[in-house]
Formats: C-alpha cells, structure tokens, sequence
C-alpha cells in the first residue's frame, strides 16, 4: 500500500477543499444527494444487522461501507466540506470567500437533505408495503431510536442540547479524519482501512452524525416514533450541525493545517560541549 507524508497530504487537503468551494452547483447538488443516499442505505445495513444479530457492535463494524463507497465515488457530505472547504479561506487561494464557502455549505446540505429523505421514503415503502402495513422489528428500532435522541434528549432541558451538540463534536472529529485519512493513501485499500476505522468509532459510540440524522429520524416518524419535525430540529439537528462544525474545522482541518503546512519555526538546537576528561 503507497502512503504519502502528511506535509503532502495537507496540501492535498487545501487543493479538494479548494476543487469543491468552485465547483458547478448541479455537480454539488448531485453529488451531495448521492452522498446523503447511499450513506442512509448504510444506516439501514447497520440497524438491520444490529437488530438481527441482538449485538449493536455489529451495526457498527459493517456501516463504514457506505462512508467508504461513497468517498471513494467522490460524493460530498456535509460533515467533510465543513473540514476541507474553509482552508481554501486559510491558504488565501484566489476567489476563496465567506459568501462561496456559505453557498456550498448549503447546496452540499440541501443536497445531503433530499438524497436522505428520498431514500428514507424508499425505504418506508419497502419495509411496510408501501406503508399498508405496521413496521418490523428494525422499523420499530428506527423509530425507537428516534424517539429517544430527540424527547430523551429533552428531558434534560439544557444539559440535554449541550450533549447533543458535544456527540456532534466527537462525531465530526472522527468522521472527518475518515475524509481526510483516505488521502493519505494512494491505492483503495488504504484508503478504505484509513476510512474505516474512524467511522466505526463514531458510530459504534453513538455520537451524532448531521446527514445520517437527515435519514434516521424522518424514517423515525413515518415508522410511528410519536415525535415532531420541531423536536428533530431542535433537540438533534440544529445542535449537531454545529458540533458537527466545530468537530470537522477545529480539530481536524485547521490542526492539520497548522501543524504539517503552517508549522511554528523550528526551535534552535543547543548542543552541550562534552565534558572533558582530565587525567592526573
């Protein structure tokens, strides 16, 4: 497996963030819808294993395929442009602006929006007979699920959106150094165990991922979780997109930016004379 240094790599980061800020808004609506698509098929696979197996881990080990298809097909997620865009900005490359990092934020999130609530409705009709029937047990999971990270969150008033917002952070850190651990690898496979890795973290801890919520608690709804478009907004979403934010640029783009392309000046060596040896 070739590896590139992180020196290498960093830049590697500032061109794709740099590719993404200036590319046509139909190629980042497609891509983000696909993105938002296949990652919600994933979240399917993983709850209907976890489900039939009766071990969450399970869930966990096998959702990262539909992160690594859809990174390696070179579809966007929200929680990647939130880590590489903005160091187009640092880097100063020409044409890098708020307003355009603002533009493709949005259409990469709306995009991420319609591609998850397609395939949650498509998923619906499958598991339900095109909603003619009451869901089984993975539908009762979702919905479960969707309950209890939106009200179980709300219970806690403050405490309870603060947390949200914390698992937003944690997940995005992992999540997006999934993104940015497949750069350092030239061949597939690497860049699939960069990937993998990270992303199993996050999901098998439970932390809080924006688009996959953009499935899960829509899917929640119409699986009969007794809960509002106001109560996913508020008590999940809204929290973890900011975490999301701070997870992505803080502490994965802009310290690897730092340190491997902004490094501090190097520190001055002081070399110690030797001691000399007298002999009487």
């Amino acid at each position: 497996m070739s590896y590139i240094s992180p020196g290498e790599f960093v830049k590697t980061m500032v061109d794709a963030g740099e590719s993404k800020l200036f590319m046509a808004t139909r190629d980042v609506l497609i891509r983000s819808f696909m993105a938002g698509a296949i990652l919600a098929i994933a979240v399917a696979l993983a709850v209907t294993a976890a489900v039939q197996t009766g071990i969450p881990i399970v869930g966990a080990l096998i959702f990262p395929v539909g992160f690594c298809i859809l990174n390696l097909l070179g579809f966007d997620l929200l929680t990647g442009v939130f880590a590489l865009v903005p160091l187009a900005l640092f880097d100063k490359r020409p044409g890098a602006t708020f307003n355009g990092l603002l533009k493709n934020w949005g259409l990469v999130a709306l995009g991420n929006l319609l591609g998850a609530l397609t395939t949650a409705v498509l998923i619906g009709i499958a598991w339900t007979f095109a909603f003619t029937t009451e869901p089984g047990a993975v539908g009762q999971a979702i919905a479960r699920a969707a309950e209890a990270r939106t009200l179980g969150f709300a219970e806690h008033g403050a405490a309870g959106w603060f947390t949200v917002f914390v698992k937003g952070i944690l997940c995005n850190w992992m999540v997006s150094v999934g993104v940015v651990g497949a750069m350092l690898s030239k061949d597939v496979v690497g860049k699939v165990i960069a990937m993998w890795m990270p992303i199993l973290i996050f999901f098998g801890l439970v932390f809080e991922h924006a688009v996959v919520n953009m499935y899960l608690f829509p899917l929640g709804m119409m699986m009969g979780a007794p809960i509002t478009i106001a109560d996913w907004l508020i008590w999940n979403e809204i929290p973890v997109i900011l975490g999301n934010l701070v997870g992505g640029l803080l502490l994965t783009g802009m310290v690897l930016y730092a340190t491997h392309l902004k490094p501090g000046p190097t520190r001055s060596r002081v070399i110690e004379p030797a001691n000399k040896v007298t002999v009487s």
